[in-house]
């Protein structure tokens, strides 16, 4: 019995481990995540029924180990030295002169990469077992933190056997342990609504996920990791950056698909500023690139310095994180009359980007960071996120401003304010403030929503300036004459308004329930649900435990959904909508797929506008065909779609290989048209 519970145990690790590196790192699982929780589940019950079946690169050590009293430190067997800073494109040539003139040789080569915003680590890998991992600390002495490293799914915990590459006796492998900007995003929100302080930035939340003494915690936390260089080897070996990079990827290490070799300067010069003009689009954030000279005997012949390499520099970006004043601090309300407090701030370019607001969360956070009118504070943009105030700066002088107080009524409609029961969020009663409605409007009418076209910010306000729009259902009862009325809105434009809004009434079930706003219940939400419950009546009558039993739902949005469709006055609403035409299009779960298979089990991008149907339909379509499809360009993507206006995506799938379709073709392989 023994003998087969090992077997299973042996078997069991391997296939964990394979089906790891096939979503962290290739992208491309092969098993549901209910499947490998339930793998997991049954190799944690054998480790604990048999101890001593327990091996250190078994994938259970990813749910972290006991907590340590304390971080041991530990030497770098090679030093991790940083890297020379060059802010301007003459630097980076003045770098290129001093390695031609050291050389002696006038056309060197060069890899670039990008230079990820995160925390450096090493790996120590002996006869292929991950046996420590170290930050880089001053760079010759760093925290053990291997609990830690061990709980995150993108690092190999044991190398694989792989033909051609040789196992290395020791290998360590240095790289950056980092969060993408969505799962930083949902990392704050969580925290937020447990009344916990936010991280200032990715980089931040990664360091102190990875300085968790307890590695359960971090094991929570969603962490990743790139490498970009070796320590100590032994028994393996290359001969440049290039070759270094294909070996490691080999041993199943993720290594960024963005990281470009056989440049010469001018190619590195090009590729900064491809770079930076891609750098809001990432996943993740990077803050310049990495120029290092390609060939290991080169490298090897510059040498280093004190503290960095001769043959490396890192060309920085403009900063995304900027110091100003804060003018004064406002309070916005929002769709669900959430208040929240804005700083607005001596305008100050950040990113290319003019910013004269900020937020700053909730009353908690003002609290905690202490802001006040007239404070010095870094403000953080990154990407399409709002502008935030991360932190003051600085002292203040001996006249203290007032400390900020969230209003009693609310700033737009004197209604009373009241905070919410174990929540952080302070709330305006009136269900009718025109800040709420017009943010519901605005988000009613989104293309996650009814998709109506024409109906902006501006004419969402004057709607309900004007007394023209009380609720959503009032838009379907809109005529042309209660349109031409309002300022800039000519004949023809109220004829296309319309026309919008007739085409909007026949609506996917999802899109409807999205549309409403309904509290904790996104577009991922309203499609459990709807699959789930197939009509709206069903969805209405539901109870709060009925929509908590969908797989994926949690209590809170149970609950708001449950709540909101017991209210009389959303019913009341919705009963409106549904006279005037409005059609929510029952779900149909046994819908055939199209019989064209040319995108069955790929991986699809979609990227631009299409001009024959929009790219929620076209993403729908291909999942109909049997496709995945995803939102980033990968090595493993097997087409991109591309409409007018792509974007970076296109450049990403032309530098990687992938198949790129123009909408014609698209349509044509998929037998649509």
């Amino acid at each position: 019995m023994e003998n087969d519970i090992k077997a299973e145990a042996e078997k069991l690790r391997k296939e964990l481990n394979e089906h790891g590196y096939r979503y962290h790192v290739l992208d491309d699982p092969v098993i549901s995540d209910a499947e490998y929780d339930s793998m997991m589940e049954r190799l944690i019950e054998i480790e604990n029924q048999y101890p001593e079946l327990a091996v250190p690169d078994s994938p259970t050590r990813r749910v972290g180990a006991r907590p340590l009293e304390f971080f041991e430190t530990a030497v770098h067997t090679i030093p991790m030295l940083g890297l020379d800073n060059a802010f301007s494109e003459q630097e980076v040539e003045q770098f290129h002169a001093r390695i031609k003139k050291n050389l002696g040789i006038n056309d060197p080569v060069y890899t670039a990469e990008p230079k990820l915003d995160g925390v450096a680590v090493e790996l120590r890998y002996e006869d292929g077992v991950l046996v420590r991992a170290i930050t880089r600390g001053d760079g010759t002495t760093g925290e053990v933190v291997t609990d830690n490293i061990r709980t995150i799914s993108s690092i190999p915990l044991s190398l694989p056997s792989a033909e051609g590459v040789p196992s290395p006796s020791i290998l360590e492998v240095r790289g950056e342990v980092m969060i993408n900007r969505k799962d930083f995003e949902h990392l704050n929100r969580e925290r937020l609504e447990r009344n916990e302080s936010l991280f200032a930035n990715p980089r931040n939340a990664a360091a102190g996920s990875l300085r968790q003494l307890d590695s359960k915690v971090t094991a929570k936390r969603p962490l990743d990791m790139f490498v970009y260089g070796t320590g100590t080897y032994r028994g393996i070996g290359f001969h440049s950056q290039k070759q270094m990079f294909g070996v490691l990827k080999t041993l199943g290490f993720r290594v960024n698909p963005l990281i470009k070799s056989d440049m010469r300067i001018s190619d590195v010069l090009d590729y900064c500023r491809k770079l930076e003009s891609m750098r809001e689009s990432l996943d993740y954030e990077i803050d310049g690139l990495v120029v290092k000279v390609d060939d290991v005997e080169m490298q090897q012949a510059l040498g280093e310095k004190i503290r960095s390499p001769r043959w490396a520099v890192a060309y920085k970006f403009p900063a995304m994180q900027e110091t100003t004043s804060v003018k004064e601090i406002s309070v916005q309300v929002g769709r669900t009359g959430v208040l929240t407090p804005v700083a607005l701030l001596e305008p100050v370019r950040i990113g290319g980007v003019t910013v004269s607001r900020a937020s700053l969360h909730n009353a908690d956070e003002v609290a905690r960071m202490d802001i006040r009118q007239g404070d010095k504070v870094l403000v953080m943009r990154a990407g399409d996120v709002i502008p935030k105030v991360v932190k003051r700066v600085g002292d203040r002088t001996a006249d203290d401003p007032p400390e900020f107080r969230m209003p009693a009524t609310c700033p737009v409609c004197s209604a009373g304010v009241r905070r919410i029961e174990n929540e952080v969020a302070y709330k305006c009663v009136n269900a009718s403030c025109p800040s709420q409605v017009k943010e519901r409007l605005k988000h009613f009418v989104s293309r996650n929503g009814f998709d109506i076209e024409g109906i902006g910010s501006r004419l969402s306000e004057q709607l309900v300036k004007e007394n023209v729009v009380r609720t959503v259902a009032d838009l379907f009862a809109l005529k042309k004459e209660d349109l031409v009325k309002l300022d800039r809105m000519g004949d023809k434009s109220a004829d296309n308004l319309i026309r919008a809004i007739e085409k909007s009434r026949k609506i996917p079930l999802k899109k409807f329930i999205f549309a409403l706003g309904i509290d904790y219940t996104g577009e991922s939400a309203s499609g459990l649900i709807s699959k789930e419950f197939g009509t709206l009546e069903r969805i209405m009558d539901a109870g709060k435990d009925e929509i908590e039993a969908i797989e994926g739902i949690g209590p809170k949005t149970a609950s708001a959904v449950a709540a909101f469709f017991s209210s009389p006055e959303n019913r009341s609403v919705i009963e409106k909508m549904l006279a005037c035409g409005v059609d929510p299009q029952p779900v149909t779960h046994d819908a055939p797929a199209p019989s064209n298979d040319a995108f069955k089990e790929k991986r699809v991008v979609l990227t631009g506008s299409l001009s024959s149907l929009s790219r929620k339909e076209a993403g729908e379509k291909l999942e109909l065909s049997g496709a995945k499809v995803t939102s980033g360009v990968s090595s493993a993507t097997d087409f991109v779609i591309a409409g007018e206006n792509p974007g970076s995506k296109l450049e990403k799938a032309k530098e990687l290989g992938v198949t790129v379709l123009t909408e014609e073709q698209f349509l044509s392989m998929a037998g649509i048209y």
